[in-house]
């Protein structure tokens, strides 16, 4: 393994850092940066949503109802390959409704996302959301 590759899948994983607590913090211009402008993702809604308006576009509202959020991810597994890249990681998300108060949700799944070197840095071209299970807990 080169340096470079060293170099590139630390850059990698912290673009899914980047992407996971820019959610969690409600920084969509963060994570507006993390992908590329005509980016692919999968599995959040019954259809492809495609570039990065329409990623926003469905994120803010779908977070409205969580007061707050924690996405814990797992080191990614990843091949690249030049200026492309491939990651398979683990996720667990748990979402804190704001009402009814103390209501959570958590979910299990796994992304798989493909990335590209843009400019010298990386950013997500595709990514596909693999749900495993999920669970909802009341407070009390």
């Amino acid at each position: 393994m080169t340096l470079q590759n060293l170099a590139d899948r630390a850059a990698i994983q912290d673009v899914m850092l980047k992407y996971v607590s820019a959610i969690d913090d409600r920084d969509f211009d963060r994570y507006r940066s993390c992908f590329t402008s005509d980016v692919e993702i999968i599995g959040f809604t019954p259809d492809v949503l495609r570039g990065t308006a329409a990623v926003i576009d469905f994120v803010k509202p779908a977070m409205a109802p969580f007061g707050a959020s924690q996405h814990l991810i797992g080191p990614s597994l990843i091949a690249i390959d030049g200026d492309a890249a491939h990651a398979r990681t683990e996720v667990q998300a748990t979402q804190c409704f704001k009402e009814p108060e103390g209501r959570t949700l958590t979910l299990w799944a796994t992304y798989k996302t493909d990335f590209v070197r843009v400019a010298g840095e990386w950013k997500i071209k595709k990514h596909l959301l693999i749900p495993k299970t999920m669970k909802t807990v009341d407070a009390g």
